[in-house]
């Protein structure tokens, strides 16, 4: 493994080793608390723009395996590890970590103090960054390649990870099988899932609790959406500043004024709140891992939830016919909306935990309910 470096926009060098692909990248450096799941974190498009680090200090003993990816390719800008493992040791794997960074022209960074990187971006915020072992490019050159590097706030990224044209998703768990998040006996809905990002395992339990989906792209306007005579629209997670995603924001709008059921996670609860009227704002770190407590607002039950956010919507910011159904019990970060006569509702973490807890699966379940009684 070759020498790498690790330069932040404010300066700070963190030296190490590269594994993967040593190409030369630049991004939002953010960092990860879960334990398990890097593979699942590595191909979530949420990610894109983002170099990753684990604060987990031993990655990739289980190697990489085709079931767990949640889209077709790693959509993370590049991977920062204390110790990437020298041996896979899993049944199910096909492939060591490395060796799937590699073919994905993916660059890696091991070998440094991932809990004075941690501390650092906890203290400075998160902040770009530049990873390279490229010994031309001195350290100096990189921290000015992460100074020029766009910055999450005003950026919109949904077009560089949504599909290019609507296909029908009707595979579900298969071996992710898991009985709670089955719907017995129960007629099958029509859902359009706006692409924004999307996870696969989210689309398997949208089938598993018996939607028929269509899955468009992002840009896709309301009235083309309608057409397709929806039961339910799904606004579906992604990367990026969600105030610049002035399509999706026009198309919820258009979606609630129509009255058609309406549920959204993450990036798509935050298109959800702009479009009631809410704004939004760009956290000091943000919230990544498995590990989160939220409180549901009405029955006071705490649960262990999966989180992937940097962006939030703003407390205050929402009408009076709008109510914060959940809110993250660190930082009182608003994490759940619901309209009080309208058939909608968003949730800002992972409730399909792809990886994580499996605490928030009802969520499905609730909105196939909310369009059984629209429909």
């Amino acid at each position: 493994m070759k020498p790498a470096i690790l330069a932040l926009a404010d300066g700070t060098i963190f030296r190490g080793r590269s594994f993967g692909a040593p190409v030369t990248v630049t991004g939002e450096v953010v960092f990860n608390t879960s334990m398990t799941g890097y593979q699942e974190i590595l191909t979530d498009p949420s990610y894109c723009g983002q170099l990753v680090t684990m604060t987990c200090p031993h990655i990739g003993n289980v190697g990489v395996n085709p079931e767990d990816m949640e889209a077709a390719r790693p959509w993370a800008s590049g991977f920062i590890v204390r110790e990437i493992s020298r041996q896979v040791s899993n049944w199910r794997a096909t492939q060591s970590l490395p060796d799937y960074m590699a073919q994905h022209n993916l660059p890696g960074l091991t070998e440094i103090d991932t809990r004075a990187l941690v501390l650092h971006i906890r203290t400075q915020g998160a902040m770009m960054g530049a990873v390279s072992a490229d010994e031309s490019l001195s350290p100096n050159d990189l921290v000015d390649l992460a100074r020029g590097a766009p910055s999450m706030e005003g950026r919109n990224l949904t077009g560089e990870v949504t599909c290019a044209k609507p296909y029908q998703w009707n595979l579900g768990l298969g071996n992710f099988d898991n009985p709670k998040s089955k719907i017995e006996n129960q007629k099958s809905y029509r859902v359009v899932a706006y692409d924004f990002g999307i996870k696969h395992n989210i689309l398997r339990l949208l089938v598993e609790s018996g939607c028929t989906v269509t899955v468009v792209p992002a840009t896709m306007s309301a009235e083309e959406a309608l057409a397709m005579q929806p039961n339910g629209i799904f606004l579906s997670n992604g990367p990026g500043d969600p105030a610049a995603v002035t399509y999706g924001i026009e198309a919820a709008r258009q979606f609630i004024a129509a009255n058609i059921p309406i549920f959204g996670i993450c990036l798509g609860h935050q298109i959800l709140g702009l479009a009631l009227g809410g704004t939004t704002h760009k956290l000091k770190f943000g919230h990544r891992g498995g590990n989160q407590p939220i409180q549901d607002e009405t029955t006071r039950q705490v649960t262990i939830t999966a989180h992937n956010h940097g962006f939030a919507v703003t407390p205050g910011s929402l009408p009076s016919d709008v109510e914060v159904s959940h809110i993250n019990l660190n930082d009182r970060c608003i994490e759940g909306l619901r309209h009080r006569t309208k058939p909608l509702f968003s949730i800002q973490y992972h409730p399909e935990a792809s990886p994580g807890p499996h605490d928030a699966l009802g969520f499905f379940q609730q909105f196939v309910e909310m369009m059984a009684q629209k429909n």
